[in-house]
């Protein structure tokens, strides 16, 4: 990914922070001729395992990506935080063009299959904690059908070998062209660019 020091995100613990709270990525890899493969599919990320963390997943056993990690290919995940079109006509200085503000963390590494039973219980009591607090939990369903629908998917541990982070919140303009991009972003009202304005803020106004 193309990072300009500007729009560095150096803190690990940063990084991760973003990933816990929009969990739902992209996992890249290739296939048997170097075509690239995309699967969206919800990630948790455990800080503590590995020096830059580690991704648990699962995919459907019918998508041919678990096989690309089988055989020890690199996976990207790509994690989107949120994101907006910034207009020129909010900048105090003139003349200017249009951009778009966002934030972005990459992670990748080479996964480890989890296929016995009793550790894809434990990695769906994981998954299933991260995303519903406690409200509903795999133990509550039958046995037999917890076993059919195991069957029915592939889990895997993704080890994070390098960590990357991008937040392009107008680092590089001047105060009263960031005070006028978030402006804008609040006026337009759309969650978004509501979520992108408060963080252009905490980003340039510490």
């Amino acid at each position: 990914m193309y990072i300009p020091a500007a729009f560095a995100m150096n803190d690990t613990n940063a990084c991760h922070a973003m990933m816990r709270a929009h969990g739902f990525a992209t996992l890249v890899t290739t296939d048997d001729t170097g075509a690239p493969f995309a699967t969206h599919l919800p990630l948790v990320v455990e800080p503590g395992e590995g020096p830059l963390g580690t991704l648990y997943g699962h995919v459907a056993r019918p998508n041919e990506q678990w096989r690309h990690l089988q055989v020890g290919r690199l996976g990207l995940a790509v994690f989107h935080g949120p994101h907006a079109y910034v207009s020129p006509r909010w900048y105090a200085g003139q003349p200017n063009v249009p951009t778009w503000n966002y934030t972005a963390v990459h992670a990748t590494g080479r996964a480890r299959l989890i296929e016995e039973p009793a550790a894809l219980t434990a990695l769906l009591d994981r998954l299933s904690k991260v995303y519903e607090d406690g409200k509903w939990t795999v133990a509550g369903l039958p046995p037999a059908y917890l076993a059919g629908m195991q069957r029915g998917i592939v889990g895997f541990a993704i080890a994070i070998e390098r960590l990357e982070g991008k937040a392009k919140l107008s680092q590089n303009r001047n105060k009263a062209d960031r005070d006028g991009a978030i402006a804008g972003l609040r006026a337009t009202g759309d969650t978004e660019s509501l979520a992108t304005a408060d963080l252009i803020d905490a980003a340039t106004h510490p």
